[in-house]
């Protein structure tokens, strides 16, 4: 995904958890409803979370230097982690404690039509925002599953935002159930149980997040079939014999390094294997534009690779 389609993502994220953090907390104090105090506290905890994932995004598109010479672009990735802690602490726990101090200290909710029109209000903009979030990871996943698709994506910030999202909408049908329940039932406490159950939602949905970003921010491979595909191109130039191994790495959503291992004929000379190199550098990054540095190593099938326990052929 372009950095023009995470930016716009995000926005329309952070415009609707700031509208929507501020009526929840204004319904919040009129009605002394703890999930509504809990919504409010995941509002805020995902709107300071845009502001680090944009912040992120500016980072990442600093050009390379002497110190990071593949450019800056695991910012996007750093960040997104840094999210997902942020969720689980601070979304999760607040949330988790507000619930057990209501549930220990019980206290009945007034004017509690206020929730309900504020709760649907947050379903519209939740809503869209959601939809925003969804449209543009549909737009780019192309045939994957959903799951694949947030497995093998390699932009956090679509999947961290629609992730975010997710969890937004589900903590306010919680809270919604849990205000219905306690207006009609009488029994105070489930106002402090659905604010402990939306801190289980946030607390889910951070430990999922941390989990699909820690891969890329350790360095993950390009996709197997860009990895299939740079490999049986390589393998058709004249003058190659085999192709020991293609190494990839992501150094961010727009940035694949490619290392590539290659068995050259022992007859070639060395201004046409060259040539060869570098008519294989233009061609790849021609093919894959997400290619921004190849590096083609001329080595025999056994080479170096004898210590890694493989065998000569």
């Amino acid at each position: 995904m372009s950095h023009g389609s995470s930016k716009k993502v995000i926005l329309a994220a952070l415009i609707g958890n700031s509208l929507i953090a501020a009526t929840k907390f204004i319904a919040a104090s009129i009605t002394g409803s703890s999930a509504m105090i809990s919504e409010g506290i995941h509002s805020v905890v995902d709107t300071g979370n845009q502001f680090l994932l944009l912040f992120g995004l500016a980072r990442s598109r600093r050009p390379a230097d002497e110190r990071f010479p593949f450019g800056h672009g695991k910012e996007v990735y750093f960040w997104g982690f840094i999210v997902a802690i942020l969720i689980f602490a601070v979304g999760a726990g607040l949330s988790i404690y507000e619930g057990i101090e209501h549930i220990l200290h019980p206290e009945p909710m007034t004017n509690v039509m206020v929730n309900y029109v504020v709760l649907g209000l947050a379903i519209i903009f939740e809503g869209f925002c959601w939809w925003v979030a969804f449209r543009e990871f549909n737009r780019h996943r192309g045939d994957k599953g959903m799951l694949e698709a947030v497995h093998k994506g390699k932009d956090p910030n679509l999947f961290v935002v629609l992730f975010e999202d997710t969890a937004a909408m589900l903590g306010l049908v919680v809270a919604l159930i849990g205000i219905f329940l306690g207006q009609v039932t009488g029994w105070v406490y489930f106002d402090g149980i659905a604010s402990v159950a939306i801190g289980v939602i946030l607390a889910a949905t951070a430990v999922w997040l941390a989990y699909e970003t820690h891969s890329l921010l350790i360095g993950e491979s390009a996709d197997s079939d860009v990895v299939k595909s740079i490999k049986e191109m390589i393998a058709l130039y004249p003058g190659v014999r085999s192709v020991n191994e293609v190494l990839t790495t992501h150094f961010g959503p727009e940035f694949i390094l490619v290392n590539v291992s290659v068995d050259f004929e022992s007859s070639l000379a060395a201004d046409e294997m060259e040539r060869t190199i570098a008519k294989m550098d233009g061609e790849i990054k021609q093919a894959f534009p997400l290619v921004k540095r190849v590096f083609v190593e001329a080595e025999a099938r056994c080479g170096s690779h004898e210590t890694m326990g493989r065998v000569c052929e």
